[in-house]
């Protein structure tokens, strides 16, 4: 059974804990405290971007919204420097480490590139860093095979000539956990006691070696060494135990949880991931969290609870972070089509061995057909060496023979050539042909379409322009003009005692006319006219704060040149996602954060609200929803909506502000 937990969770190990460079220190608070103190004592910017770097590695674990603040705030003081902002790509990788591998791993690649024209040993560290962890972000798409590779002959080299000890240590560990991943658990041995005996010298008190002696510990029980694990686990607890709010801890109650589970101590494996559980939501690692609810399916299923632990694999699948990696889907698959089978459900027991042997033979017939080329290869060349030889063969008999005959089959195959590349390029030019025509044609498609998008919505704000101007200079001008009438009156007529009813009906002209001015000024904002976008978007914010709803707006290199239309669009985008976030999300708590690099101009709105399903709304897509994707589609712009039911809503947006757009 240890077998196939290995094969089932390792790789989720391998996530949550090989963070690259990012390792979070045992002593928490003290760390953060010190970097707050660095900011609020020094005036440089570079400092104060590497700080800000440093915020952001940290409450990336934590607070996903917390760890984009500080980022862009370290690019924004970094800019003039060109090491910090080589350096922005590396730790935007860190951002999107857990949630988005596609985005991580082209920020990686970028952070080594630009790196590389740096000669200093910390330029060196941090472009090892991007190599481990990109080599982490391709492992589902290029295998295990590639990020090894990467990791011996790139990250760990560069990390040598930097000379950082720890961050090498912690390389060697992170490799020894991909061979224990792939079951060669005495080459992992070798790479994790590698990394202890180097920071056990060092650095006996960091985070890398209790990360490393978790690791071993786990690699010991999977080699039933159950004493050298239970060493390594202890050596673990002693490092944690002044540090009771430290996010390791899951880590650690995941390989207790092991060790117990090998020495069929149920009930307490049970308690150590209850706590291991706790602490994963309490401190957002959903990878974390999903690994230690496959431990606890094992340990029922070792009880012969198959009922609970079906259900632990059911909710597993339903999530999709574990079965996001093909060998962890083939093994979940596996250990269904076995629960079930101990259950007496035949017929779902064969569903899921037959999804099993499926995933089997895909991962199986590729490397069928890599044997399978190579041998077709040394069968041509076998088959062409024959040939050769028969000609020379038949040279030497009849050479005149063999050369009228070689003569004729030349000119034949000439002529087959040239009838078969006429037919080719016939063939070709067709195709050819017809698909420009058919791109010409959904190209026309889609520049009418957006044509009469655009054409709608700057219909919208012209006719939304003249009501304002129309209600403020005409109807707000009359309902003025009747107030001052009745005051005038009012006055004019002395009356022994004041006549209540005409001061309340002047109250409620006076009620209306701000009413009035307040609607013209939502249709068609003045201060976007005359003080820009930024100072009319933060003037939107400010105007739906109250005392249970708190806005953070931030602005980044924001033109005050953007082309006023333009403005319009991205003032009514931001309009309505606050607007969505107020009315259907019930959000107390809204980050909305504006920045331009050139021509191309960057939103993210995230609240904390009820969340909802993404699904949902691809059939369901409100008039909201709408008129934000139109706008966007108008901008030429992208955008990318993240939510979770109860745990709130991130929405992205990139958009082109060219003049053209």
């Amino acid at each position: 059974m240890l077998k196939f937990i290995l094969s089932g969770c390792c790789l989720i190990l391998l996530c949550v804990i090989a963070d690259g460079q990012g390792i979070v220190p045992t002593n928490e608070k003290a760390y953060t405290d010190s970097l707050e103190h660095v900011l609020s004592v020094t005036q440089s910017d570079s400092i104060k971007a590497r700080t800000y770097y440093l915020l952001s590695d940290y409450w990336r674990l934590k607070d996903t919204v917390r760890g984009k603040q500080y980022l862009a705030m370290a690019k924004s003081s970094g800019a003039k420097n060109e090491f910090n902002k080589a350096l922005y790509y590396y730790f935007k990788g860190q951002v999107y480490f857990n949630f988005n591998t596609d985005m991580a791993a082209a920020a990686f690649m970028e952070a080594s590139k630009q790196l590389a024209a740096f000669n200093t040993n910390e330029a060196r560290k941090f472009r090892s860093g991007a190599y481990f962890n990109y080599a982490q972000m391709q492992q589902g798409k290029k295998g295990y095979s590639f990020s090894i590779d990467v990791i011996l002959n790139k990250a760990i080299p560069l990390m040598e000539r930097a000379g950082d000890d720890e961050k090498l240590g912690h390389q060697y560990s992170q490799l020894g956990i991909l061979f224990m991943y792939n079951g060669q658990f005495d080459k992992a041995a070798i790479y994790m006691n590698k990394a202890i005996v180097l920071l056990q010298a060092k650095y006996p008190k960091s985070t890398t070696l209790l990360l490393a002696y978790i690791g071993a510990a786990a690699n010991y029980f999977y080699m039933e060494k159950n004493s050298e694990g239970k060493s390594m686990l202890d050596k673990a607890k002693q490092m944690l135990a002044p540090y009771p709010e430290s996010i390791n801890y899951p880590y650690y109650y995941n390989s207790e949880a092991l060790y117990y589970t090998g020495i069929s101590a149920f009930d307490k494996a049970l308690k150590s991931l209850d706590m291991g559980i706790a602490l994963a939501k309490k401190f957002k690692q959903p990878p974390m969290l999903q690994m230690l609810v496959f431990r606890k399916y094992n340990v029922f299923y070792e009880m012969k609870d198959y009922k609970k632990a079906k259900q632990f694999l059911e909710d597993l699948i339903k999530e999709g972070l574990i079965t996001k990696d093909l060998r962890n889907r083939k093994t979940i698959y596996d250990q269904l089509a076995k629960t079930d089978a101990q259950l007496g459900l035949m017929a779902e027991a064969y569903k899921w061995s037959t999804a099993y042997s499926s995933l089997s033979d895909s991962m199986s017939n590729s490397k069928f057909r890599e044997d399978m080329n190579a041998l077709e290869i040394k069968f041509r060349n076998a088959e062409n060496q024959k040939e050769i030889t028969a000609l020379e063969n038949d040279k030497k008999q009849s050479a005149l023979a063999a050369k009228n005959n070689r003569l004729a089959s030349w000119l034949l195959l000439a002529l087959s050539l040239f009838i078969l590349a006429v037919a080719i390029s016939a063939v070709i030019y067709f195709r050819n042909t017809k698909k420009i025509a058919t791109q010409k044609l959904k190209d026309m498609e889609q520049e009418q379409r957006l044509t009469v998008s655009k054409a709608m919505i700057e219909g919208e704000e012209k006719e939304r322009e003249r009501i304002a101007r129309d209600l403020h200079d005409g109807l707000g001008g009359m309902l003025a003009g009747v107030k001052i009438n009745l005051s005038s009156w009012a006055t004019n007529h002395n009356a022994p005692t004041p006549d209540v009813e005409l001061y309340q009906i002047v109250g409620q002209i006076d009620r209306s006319v701000h009413e009035l001015r307040m609607i013209a000024r939502n249709m068609m904002p003045q201060n976007l006219m005359t003080l820009g976008l930024e100072a009319a978007l933060k003037d939107l914010c400010e105007s739906i704060i109250t005392e249970d709803i708190h806005i953070s707006f931030q602005a980044i290199d924001i033109d005050r040149n953007i082309p006023f239309p333009i403005q319009i669009a991205i003032y009514r985008i931001v309009q309505e996602l606050l607007a969505n976030a107020l009315k259907h999300a019930n959000a107390k708590n809204m980050v909305i954060q504006c920045s331009q690099d050139k021509n191309v101009l960057f939103i993210t709105v995230e609240d904390d609200g009820i969340g909802f399903d993404i699904d949902s709304i691809k059939t369901k897509a409100g008039l909201g929803l709408n008129n934000i994707e139109n706008r966007v589609k108008y901008l030429n712009g992208k955008l990318e909506i993240n939510s979770t039911l109860n745990e709130g809503t991130s929405v992205n947006i990139e958009l082109n502000i060219d003049e053209q757009a």
